[in-house]
């Protein structure tokens, strides 16, 4: 049976040097999410402009549902500059006071997420006011039994109260391994080891699993009982990595959602997140088969 995934937070149009995409991590999650035939559900806000207009005309292409999103009459439609990197990292730059950021708690948005087996934010969406408390109430009046901090720190998007409240709200969290250390600087944790540190996480938040997702290294996952599963990385060509988080989270979500087989979901996980990363763009299509084949005959980083 299919899920109902709710991603809420930023939709912007990715900016790169020679080209122009639709993105945000919620998008790119959605767009994953439909692709393994659960359904998922965008909420956020756009401007009254252009490329507000052309955002809707790209989710029609990428049939991703607009009905919960917002338009706004001030702010205009986000935008994120990025260039490509060493090893295929993306760098960002995101424009202040976009109208993502200004997303309105609304009955419609209400019936949504309590239709919702699963929320999935992050920390960029919260940067100013309006769309921090949206969350926020959100995910109080949520009875979704997951609650899917997706983390990804933006430079000068996030500060220790957004971080604390991000984490208490959560009971999953997929982090990169470096930005897990952020966490450490920014809540003055301890640990030095990424499993101890996931564990420290774990115990300070009350986190059912944490995903620390490491780039060619592949990814592991913590859990609150103890258990510790890894999964190594796949031999590819990356051409970049834009959108293979959002790619691993709505993989582990399909199964995890389904079964609660949190070594099953972890193993799927990285494959998605690999076969997106050998791609060029967020929204590639990939199929489950596609990632099935990854699983059985990719060459296995040691």
């Amino acid at each position: 049976m299919s899920k109902r995934i709710v991603a809420f937070g930023e939709l912007v149009w990715d900016l790169f040097p020679d080209d122009q995409k639709i993105g945000g991590a919620p998008v790119n999650l959605v767009f994953r999410v439909n692709a393994m035939g659960d359904e998922g559900f965008l909420l956020s806000r756009i401007g009254e402009d252009q490329l507000g207009h052309d955002a809707l005309a790209e989710l029609a292409k990428l049939k991703i549902s607009d009905s919960n999103v917002q338009v706004d009459p001030i702010f205009p439609t986000g935008t994120a500059h990025i260039r490509i990197g060493s090893e295929g990292r993306p760098d960002y730059v995101i424009e202040p006071d976009m109208a993502f950021d200004h997303i309105e708690f609304t009955a419609e948005a209400l019936k949504l997420v309590r239709s919702a087996d699963c929320l999935v934010y992050g920390t960029l969406v919260q940067r100013y006011g309006i769309s921090k408390n949206t969350l926020r109430e959100l995910l109080k009046e949520s009875p979704a039994p997951v609650k899917y901090l997706d983390l990804k720190l933006r430079k000068n998007c996030f500060n220790r109260p957004i971080l604390e409240s991000s984490l208490e709200a959560a009971n999953i969290l997929r982090v990169k391994e470096n930005e897990l250390f952020t966490l450490k600087s920014e809540l003055g944790l301890f640990e030095f080891e990424t499993r101890a540190l996931a564990q420290e996480v774990i115990n300070e938040y009350n986190i059912d699993i944490v995903l620390v997702t490491k780039s060619k290294s592949g990814a592991c996952a913590v859990c609150n009982d103890g258990s510790y599963f890894e999964d190594p990385g796949y031999k590819i060509d990356i051409v970049d990595t834009v959108g293979s988080g959002s790619a691993f989270s709505a993989a582990f979500l399909h199964v995890y959602l389904e079964n609660r087989n949190v070594e099953e979901a972890l193993n799927f996980a990285n494959a998605a997140g690999a076969a997106v990363a050998a791609t060029h763009g967020a929204t590639s299509y990939i199929s489950k088969r596609q990632i099935t084949e990854l699983m059985r005959s990719g060459e296995r980083r040691k």
